[in-house]
């Protein structure tokens, strides 16, 4: 993308030289993730895989087509939204990310979600929704946004959503996927229509107030 924030091109250099997990010793490249900054939206996944890791941008496989095919549906483009994963380097053969690797590239994340400042943060599947709303269920949960306050990222909206990848397997999450998309636009007019939020409760204590008002 062209005409990068300069924090997050920085951000972007930082990424590139990390050497604090085993997964620096196996990846092609690092895919710190891309988009405007600020941006209304955030999408955030769970890790690079092949594809990605050669062309260095998140989403450039098949379950990035099918995102941008569900980004249309809704009336907008990936170049409207950011896209990041939980860890920044392909774990080897696509397995799941490990504890330590996901802990490693935290600081990254958080410092990404502060500069682009979204107003509802989409988590793509388990892995990014165990970061964000552990104890939650995917299938249980999913397309519910929940304003939540997180040590290090304030307050926000948050709503899992099944990830794309799983809607090329399960041809049947598709509709799931679809009706969570179409969720977006009226979940962004009730966060711009609620009161501020000032608060010192405990990290990740959540306001059923105001979820109530976010439910569709």
């Amino acid at each position: 993308m062209s005409d990068i924030h300069p924090k997050l091109q920085a951000l972007n250099g930082e990424v590139a030289d990390c050497t604090k997990c085993p997964l620096h010793s196996t990846r092609t490249n690092t895919v710190p993730g891309e988009g405007p900054v600020p941006a209304d939206i955030m999408f955030i996944g769970e890790g690079p895989g092949k594809n990605e890791d050669l062309q260095v941008r998140p989403f450039v496989g098949a379950a990035g087509k099918l995102l941008e095919e569900l980004l249309q549906g809704i009336g907008k483009s990936r170049e409207e939204v950011f896209i990041a994963n939980v860890v920044k380097c392909r774990p080897p053969g696509n397995r799941d990310p490990q504890s330590e690797e996901v802990q490693s590239c935290w600081s990254y994340l958080e410092r990404q979600v502060a500069l682009v400042d979204p107003k509802l943060v989409i988590l793509l599947g388990r892995h990014a929704m165990d970061r964000f709303l552990p104890g939650q269920k995917i299938s249980k949960d999913k397309g519910q946004p929940k304003r939540r306050e997180i040590t290090g990222l304030g307050v926000r909206v948050y709503m899992p959503i099944y990830h794309p990848a799983a809607a090329l397997y399960n041809p049947n999450l598709k509709e799931s996927l679809a009706e969570d998309f179409a969720k977006i636009d009226p979940i962004l007019e009730k966060i711009h229509d609620l009161p501020r939020f000032e608060s010192s409760r405990p990290q990740l204590e959540e306001d059923e107030q105001v979820n109530q008002t976010l439910a569709l």
